[in-house]
């Protein structure tokens, strides 16, 4: 875990990560025809908030007090959300509802100690009740597929990094990404492990 501790490393995956959205946000809106099949659903706002996806994002890193490896977790939620449902694609009228619940539902399921909706709720500028919903919606949405096993988390920090290594080839290289190993403590269970324990129900929060 230490190397995402490093403060040289989250504010360079924090401008990452809203790098990859805003490009996929445009993407989806740019897309006519799929806005056509798009169904509307309780992330989806009335009007485009002005705040950037960066600011956003970093706004949630400053004051949701998780721990480093929720961010990563909450990019593994957004990309099960999408593929499970299709009909909502990220955009910009989204992406911001998505990310706070997204943060939130990690530190719920990684953190010892996390705050309460509410108080996410006042850092994504929503109402306590939209953050319920919004909580509602992003389990059911997941089919409550929370669990992250280390050899996930790894491949997904892999994956980030090779990006960020190709977009941004700075001094990166110093600090990896490949925490898998020291998560095995965080998560459900160890995923040598799930071969003895596939039938087993997944951990519901």
């Amino acid at each position: 875990m230490a190397e995402l501790e490093s403060p040289n490393v989250m504010p360079k995956l924090i401008s990452f990560l809203s790098s990859l959205l805003k490009r996929v946000a445009e993407s989806n809106d740019l897309n006519q025809q799929q806005l056509l099949h798009q169904k509307v659903s309780v992330f989806h706002g009335l009007t485009r908030p002005t705040i950037s996806i960066q600011s956003y994002l970093e706004r949630i890193f400053k004051y949701a007090n998780c721990s480093p490896s929720c961010f990563i977790v909450a990019y593994v939620y957004l990309d099960r959300f999408t593929q499970r449902q299709p009909s909502l694609p990220i955009n910009f009228f989204n992406v911001h509802r998505l990310l706070i619940t997204s943060v939130m539902v990690a530190a719920k399921f990684m953190d010892d100690l996390y705050y309460n909706n509410a108080y996410y709720a006042k850092v994504g500028g929503i109402t306590t009740i939209e953050m319920n919903f919004l909580e509602v919606d992003f389990l059911f949405g997941l089919g409550f597929h929370l669990n992250v096993t280390p050899g996930t988390f790894q491949a997904y920090c892999a994956h980030l990094q090779s990006e960020m290594l190709l977009m941004q080839p700075l001094n990166f290289a110093d600090s990896s990404l490949s925490l898998g190993k020291s998560l095995k403590a965080h998560l459900c269970y160890n995923e040598d492990e799930s071969s003895s324990h596939q039938n087993q129900q997944q951990l519901a929060v």
